[in-house]
């Protein structure tokens, strides 16, 4: 006798067109889950790892599907595709944003997947992430009753829950620095692919520093502070900002220690070497590293 499983009933679907909306519908429906692009909630649900009894979809809502200028910053709605992101009258705002969003993978991945996407779902080879922290990026949060409230990004990914009840990313505050910033990365293959490691860098004339994320190599992007400081007090901010190939390369070397440190010592005080998967990568984030510091000092 053949029997057959009794078919899963399907989510309901709530489409609303405005921020306040969504977060209703949210608040109403506590295990709603919100949707844009759906790109990650698509995977999930397709290798059986999540079953939503309801979706909010974000996809109808106008206002955060562009950006504005707002007090020397960029307000970037979390509904922009990572597309949009990519093009060429975003990247001369964002270059290093606008570059990630364009190897974040193939057309239709780029297509569907959405800027505030790529947050919530804080997966470590999002190629926005490292570029997010390293600008000091703000999670603009819509909550019930209107509220709005920030939430340095780097708080968000550490986080992972700090989304409360009802509460959806809303907007994304960038502070445009109208100075040279790079973003590479490594796969594993030939093309657009997910990282192995990534890093953005940014140079911020205005308070001499020099900010770098590294990306892929742990839950959350890595900032190396010691790193910064050391190559910003070297560079001649007045002047040509140039380094010499060794400060790139000693640079590039200090961010991969940072990032993937040597192994702890023993009881006896032996230290282990890396193993070569790590050692490996060690050495991917340093060419990184230096890579990406170059270009933007060129």
């Amino acid at each position: 006798m053949t029997t057959h499983a009794a078919p899963q009933a399907l989510p309901s679907v709530t489409l609303p067109v405005s921020l306040d909306e969504a977060v209703a519908a949210l608040t109403a429906m506590p295990a709603a889950v919100p949707v844009a692009g759906g790109t990650d909630l698509m995977a999930a649900v397709n290798a059986g790892l999540l079953r939503p009894a309801a979706l909010v979809g974000l996809g109808r809502i106008s206002e955060i599907r562009g950006w504005q200028y707002l007090d020397g910053q960029a307000l970037l709605g979390a509904g922009l595709t990572l597309a949009r992101i990519g093009r060429p009258d975003f990247a001369a705002l964002i270059p290093a944003l606008a570059a990630a969003a364009r190897s974040a993978g193939p057309p239709q991945i780029r297509n569907a997947g959405t800027l505030g996407g790529n947050i919530v779902s804080s997966a470590p080879t999002g190629d926005t992430l490292p570029v997010l922290a390293a600008l000091e990026a703000t999670v603009v949060v819509a909550g019930p009753g209107g509220a709005r409230r920030d939430i340095p990004v780097s708080h968000l990914l550490a986080g992972r829950d700090m989304l409360g009840p009802g509460e959806v990313v809303g907007f994304v505050r960038v502070p445009l620095l109208h100075a040279p910033q790079a973003f590479l990365k490594a796969t594993g293959r030939t093309g657009p692919g997910r990282a192995t490691a990534s890093v953005a860098v940014v140079l911020d004339p205005a308070r001499r520093s020099v900010r770098c994320a590294v990306g892929a190599v742990a839950a959350m992007p890595l900032r190396p502070l010691e790193a910064e400081e050391w190559v910003a007090s070297l560079i001649d901010w007045d002047g040509a900002r140039g380094l010499v190939p060794e400060a790139l390369t000693a640079f590039g070397e200090y961010v991969a220690a940072a990032c993937i440190p040597d192994p702890a010592p023993d009881e006896a005080g032996e230290t282990s070497p890396l193993p070569p998967a790590a050692l490996h990568l060690r050495r991917t984030v340093s060419a990184l590293a230096r890579r990406a510091l170059g270009r933007a000092l060129s």
